[in-house]
């Protein structure tokens, strides 16, 4: 069996707050039975400086980067376009208060 790593994946909203709004159910229960399933670690909108897009980062624990983006691949905020733009990273936490829960 493969080992699962964590990605960090980075959200940059479009600006279409309205349907943000609209499709912020959906996402957010989608994102759920991910949690649900260990997929999602951690997930949250990010502060943005003035005149800078809305972001979320993602904590995906996944196979590789192409199988975090395929497991993020249904969400609403995606299918609905939402998402302007992702980028993700894989992670390697080495200290710190939740590093053997990550682990």
């Amino acid at each position: 069996m493969t080992s699962m790593s964590l990605f960090t994946v980075w959200y940059t909203y479009s600006d279409d707050t309205a349907l943000r709004d609209t499709v912020r159910p959906d996402h957010r229960a989608f994102l759920g039975e991910l949690a649900a399933e260990g997929t999602i670690v951690l997930s949250g909108p990010v502060s943005s400086p003035e005149g800078a897009p809305a972001a979320a980062l993602l904590l995906v624990r996944a196979e590789s980067a192409d199988d975090a983006l395929a497991r993020l691949a249904n969400d609403p905020f995606q299918v609905n376009s939402v998402v302007a733009h992702m980028d993700v990273r894989e992670w390697t936490p080495v200290l710190g208060d939740l590093f053997d829960a990550l682990a």
